[in-house]
């Protein structure tokens, strides 16, 4: 979820819980202003019926109105205190029930007590109560629409150098030898963001150019004593008479330098793959690719009669030529590596996808570590360097394809997803 988007929800529940808080609060604090208002009128009602039965030793006439009722009845009761209270009843003069306010006191006339009641219609206060809280929700729902599109184009134009910014890490390229240029925005915050990155970007960039400098350094240093190790052990081979004494350490000399020389050689394509140094732009045939590997590979896979089988769609895609071919290879040398005689290989390739599976004595590997730099598994065979399906991963990533691995039928399957398809 965007910051933005989080703040809006925030806010407005926020803000619509307060205003409903709120707006509950003041129609109970407004009911209650306006009842104390009708028994205040009700009691300068009541002082007037009493300063009057006092003067005049009789009462008032009563002229009935559709607001307010008075009933006047003798009664027994001496005293009782003057009290207020709500009820619903029958109004005669607009033939309904409506709610009253009514305040009920006694006064004596002529040595007969009588008990006053006046009654004063809620229905304005209810009127007026509705009419007030009615605004009140206009004001509040127009306060929250006005809030939400200021704080949307507020928002939008605060948060604009940020996602400009973004932009700009993303097109970013550290093989592009370009300095990350970022700019001043008018608000602090950003410009303090943008100046630690650009920083970061710099000292990345130094660390970067020095580690590529120094695997090329290392790896054309490499290459000398590789290659005279190798001219001796040529030697040492070609000498009968050493090589008749001598001929067990000779044999592991060798497969110790062949070994070395795949591991150096992989790690430095992987070196390479990472530093970007391969440009996916040639459209390469990737099935022509694959038969071809094939035909490279029949002799091993006739050799332990692997059964294979293909559904191979004719396919073309923007890569790069030599990455292509390392890719196949090293996913059809691991099927065949791997397999146990009379095994199961199985091909197919369509317009979107890639899939190799194969039969192998391994059980399930670790979906978290198969494509780890020298993963390998406890029964794997030592001849390996662990890096093939690593320098596979590295590939995929840097053509953004997606892979990956599963296990099912009893057979291994890897899988490669063309996502710019």
């Amino acid at each position: 979820m965007k910051l933005f988007t989080k703040y809006n929800r925030t806010n407005i529940i926020t803000t619509i819980a307060i205003f409903i808080i709120g707006s509950i609060a003041f129609f109970f604090v407004l009911r209650y202003v306006l009842i104390e208002q009708l028994d205040e009128d009700l009691q300068s009602e009541q002082q007037e019926i009493i300063q009057y039965t006092k003067k005049f030793n009789h009462f008032a006439p009563i002229i009935p109105t559709k607001d307010q009722l008075t009933n006047i009845n003798s009664t027994d009761v001496v005293v009782h205190k003057d009290k207020f209270y709500s009820l619903e009843k029958w109004n005669p003069l607009k033939n309904e029930d409506e709610w009253f306010r009514e305040i009920s006191f006694i006064t004596t006339l002529k040595n007969i007590n009588y008990e006053v009641t006046v009654s004063d219609s809620e229905e304005e206060t209810y009127d007026l109560l509705k009419l007030i809280i009615a605004i009140t929700i206009a004001m509040i729902a127009l306060i929250l629409i006005v809030g939400f599109f200021i704080n949307r184009i507020i928002l939008n134009r605060l948060w604009k150098p940020f996602y400009h910014t973004i932009d700009k890490i993303n097109t970013y390229q550290l093989t592009s030898h370009q300095a990350l240029l970022l700019g001043q925005t008018p608000i602090d915050e950003f410009n303090i963001l943008n100046k630690n990155i650009t920083d970061m970007v710099e000292r990345v960039h130094y660390e970067y150019r020095n580690l590529k400098e120094f695997t090329g350094n290392a790896a054309h240093e490499m290459q000398t004593p590789l290659a005279i190790i190798r001219a001796k052990l040529d030697m040492l081979i070609q000498d009968e008479s050493q090589l008749s004494n001598n001929a067990n350490p000779v044999t592991e000399i060798e497969i110790a330098v062949n070994k070395l020389s795949r591991l150096f050689n992989s790690l430095l394509l992987l070196t390479k793959i990472e530093n970007r140094q391969f440009e996916l732009k040639e459209k390469i045939q990737l099935d022509e690719i694959i038969e071809t590997k094939l035909i490279e590979s029949k002799h091993l896979i006739d050799s332990k009669g692997i059964i294979l089988t293909k559904k191979i769609t004719p396919t073309s895609i923007v890569f790069h030529q030599q990455l292509a071919d390392i890719l196949v290879g090293n996913l059809l040398n691991n099927a065949i590596r791997y397999n146990y005689d009379l095994g199961r290989i199985s091909i197919t390739l369509t317009k979107h996808e890639f899939t190799i599976s194969n039969t192998s004595p391994l059980p399930p590997l670790d979906k978290d570590m198969v494509f780890k730099r020298f993963y390998r598994h406890t029964s794997t065979k030592q001849d390996g360097n662990g890096l093939g399906l690593s320098i596979v991963k590295q590939i995929c990533d840097t053509a953004r394809y997606e892979l990956s691995y599963k296990f099912y039928s009893d057979q291994h399957v890897i899988s490669i997803l063309f996502n710019n398809y």
